[in-house]
């Protein structure tokens, strides 16, 4: 048998990358698939050498037109991709990652406070700020528990 490692968002058509995990070898969510173009860049969009992290950025034919009836989180999200074709965009994942000398891409976090739970994408800060809404609550804060067992 074998063993493939796929990433990506809902955003890009749900498979961006693909790796093929190897014994002894760090897993990795691999390199782009056909038709997508992955970028690392830094807070002000430049890219980062390789082996540093920075923020994973897609572009390509699967990238999707924004956020239904959701603009400013459209125009956060979904950026002028400098490198594609004229007019193409590119979604900013959230995801820090670096890319290793033979062009894998190595996952090394979130850079917000988006987890997944049983599959399903959650904003902690989403949370805190609806909580932070009532009149009881000054400040909330957030964080997913293993629990026992994990």
């Amino acid at each position: 048998g074998r063993l493939f490692n796929v990433y990506g968002p809902t955003e890009t058509t749900v498979w961006s990358t693909l790796a093929e995990p190897s014994p002894g070898e760090p897993v990795t969510i691999g390199r782009p698939l056909a038709a997508t173009r992955a970028y690392v860049l830094d807070e002000h969009g430049g890219p980062v050498p390789d082996g540093l992290p920075g923020e994973l950025h897609l572009g390509g034919a699967g990238v999707a037109h924004g956020y239904r009836g959701r603009p400013g989180l459209t125009a956060r999200c979904f950026v002028p991709d400098p490198w594609g074709p004229p007019g193409s965009r590119m979604y900013r994942t959230g995801d820090l990652v670096r890319r290793l000398p033979d062009g894998r891409l190595e996952f090394a976090g979130r850079l917000d406070t988006q987890v997944k739970l049983r599959g399903h994408r959650i904003e902690l800060g989403e949370i805190e700020a609806r909580l932070a809404e009532h009149p009881g609550v000054a400040q909330a804060v957030v964080v997913l528990d293993p629990g026992e067992g994990g």
